[in-house]
Order: structure tokens, then sequence, then C-alpha cells
């Protein structure tokens, strides 16, 4: 297998945006798309010069052409087409949030591993070259031992009930959109969870509009994170060490630059940039594992998204808002 050919389920926002990306892979050739709206579909595939187009789900889960599958439809239909795919021996890329409870999560990530498939959260920003600076810096102990992260992620987004963003029956809400970003930057470095406490403001359909979640983690660290749709922010993060620490600059979900703060020593200044729009670097971790033969990626393990919707799931329920998969025909 030379090159991995992808097929994308869902023709919205995030499958347009990544679809752009494919063309910075040169081990990916994106061949198909599938949603529920025919038009939408159409767009996508006129737009990025993707070949063929699926009548469903099914027909492009079960064809021969597609090697991974790209789930980029609205968070609590993720589960059941994930599950389908994995059953017909295809490999998963995820849109993060990865489901939309703790229990759709465990279940595919035991499917996957029974199955021998691979899958991962499209949790792009692990991958950005900046990131992975920030990652190697605190690796070779430049900052000491890591006991703090501090970030945020605001982005304001009118209230507008009918959108997904707002929508109760899509997920919607700042925790699983905005949330997952801060929360998995916060797990990589810390590990897992000991104690969660989230606290938010909410729109007037319930849906909560910014949530505040303090963190400890079982190896002594603590992390302060928010999100929000109804204010504005910088969106920066801040890796505390016992001998300094690293400022990932604004926006941190896609930084190109981070700095390096010492006791004594004069700021270091590091900047990696990305390809495309940011995308590519996942695309790639996925289309390398699959030709390596490897059924999880090392950089985002599904450990670490089992234990990002632990706590996502933790917040949820705190603020009152207790999710559940939807049931998807496929």
């Amino acid at each position: 297998m030379e090159s991995i050919r992808w097929g994308i389920i869902g023709a919205g926002s995030i499958a347009d945006t990544v679809a752009g990306d494919f063309a910075f892979v040169p081990q990916a050739e994106l061949v198909a798309v599938a949603s529920r709206d025919p038009e939408r579909s159409r767009r996508l595939a006129r737009k990025h010069g993707i070949p063929v187009i699926h009548r469903d789900y099914r027909a492009l889960i079960e064809s021969d052409g597609v090697d991974v599958v790209h789930i980029a439809t609205t968070h609590p239909h993720h589960r059941d087409i994930a599950l389908a795919a994995i059953s017909a021996g295809k490999a998963v890329l995820v849109e993060k949030a990865f489901t939309v409870t703790l229990a759709g999560t465990e279940e595919v990530v035991a499917a996957a591993t029974e199955a021998g498939v691979f899958a991962m959260e499209a949790m792009w920003t692990r991958f950005l070259p900046a990131v992975e600076a920030a990652r190697e810096v605190v690796a070779w102990g430049r900052i000491g031992q890591v006991l703090g992260v501090q970030g945020d992620l605001c982005a304001f987004r009118p209230y507008d009930p009918t959108n997904r963003l707002w929508d109760p029956a899509t997920g919607g809400g700042a925790v699983l959109d905005l949330g997952v970003y801060v929360v998995s930057m916060a797990q990589g470095l810390l590990g897992a969870a000991r104690d969660v406490h989230c606290v938010g403001r909410y729109a007037p359909n319930g849906v909560e509009s910014a949530a505040t979640m303090n963190i400890s983690y079982i190896g002594g660290g603590t992390a302060a994170l928010t999100c929000g749709f109804d204010v504005h922010g910088p969106g920066r993060m801040t890796i505390f060490g016992t001998k300094g620490w690293v400022e990932i600059q604004p926006r941190f979900h896609h930084p190109t630059t981070i700095s390096v703060h010492r006791s004594g020593v004069l700021p270091r200044i590091i900047e990696a940039k990305q390809i495309g729009r940011g995308y590519a670097h996942e695309l790639m971790e996925v289309s390398d594992c699959l030709l390596a033969g490897q059924t999880q990626s090392a950089t985002m393990p599904l450990a670490d998204t089992v234990e990002v919707m632990r706590v996502l799931e933790s917040c949820l329920k705190q603020l009152g808002r207790p999710q559940e998969e939807a049931k998807v025909e496929i």
C-alpha cells in the first residue's frame, strides 16, 4: 500500500476545512464523501475534487476503495458511525469530541482494539509543530517537573438556538466544542485526573455558554481551564514547571510560536510553522500509522481519549447537562 485512501462522512464546515489540507499530504488521497444532505456532498466534492459521492454512510463504509473514514458529523452521531466503520474493517479518525459519553468512547475503543483496527481522535492540535516543540522542551526537563497548566479557549458566537453549537440535540455547548481542547492539552501533560470541579454559565435554552474547570491530577499537578462561546479571549496556554514555564502563544490550539522561560536565563522563542490550515499533520499521522501497520497513534493514544472523555463527562454532569449518544441508521 503506497498511499491511504480516505472517505469523509459529513459535509459540514469541519469536513470542508480538513478536506482542503489533503493537498499537503502526499501519502493520503481523499476519494469519497457521504452525508445526509446530497447537495452538501456535491458542493464538497466539487470544491475539493473528490471523485466519488456515496448515497449513504453504509455505501462509503463498505466501499473497497476506502481505507480510512474521517467521521465529521455532529458529536452524538460519532459512536454509531465509528462502530459501523470498525465492524467493516475500516480505520477511523473521529472528530473531537470523540463521542458525547464516556460509555460511548469506551465502546468504540473496545471495538477497535478487539478488531485490531486503527482508531484515533482528531485532536489536530497535538500534531502541530509548535505543540510538538513544547512537548520536547518538557521532555528534555528544561522547565523541571510540570505541575500546572493554565489555559483558555473562548470563541465568541452569537446565540442562535438553531446553530449546532447551541443546539442540545447536536451536542452543542462550550464543553464539547471548546473544552475538549483545553482538557486534552492538560491531560497530555499531566495525565489522569483525580478531582474535577466545573462551573458554568448558560444560554437561554439551557446549553452551557461557558465553563471553568479546576482539575487536580493523580501525579500531583493542577489545571485551571476556561472555555466559552459568550466572551472573547486570547486563547493562551501556559505550562508551569519547577524550573520555569512555557507559553504557547495565542491561539494555542493552532500556534506557531512558543516561549520558554527559566530563572536567570533570557526567554527562548521557538517558531514552528504549520502546514496548510494545520490539519495536514494529523492526516499525515494517521496515514503514516496505517502504512506502518499500527493500530494507534503514540501522540494521541486511545487511553488519552478515554481519559479526556471521562473529564468532559464529569463536567457535563456537574453542569446538569448529561449527554446521550444518538441512534444512527447506517
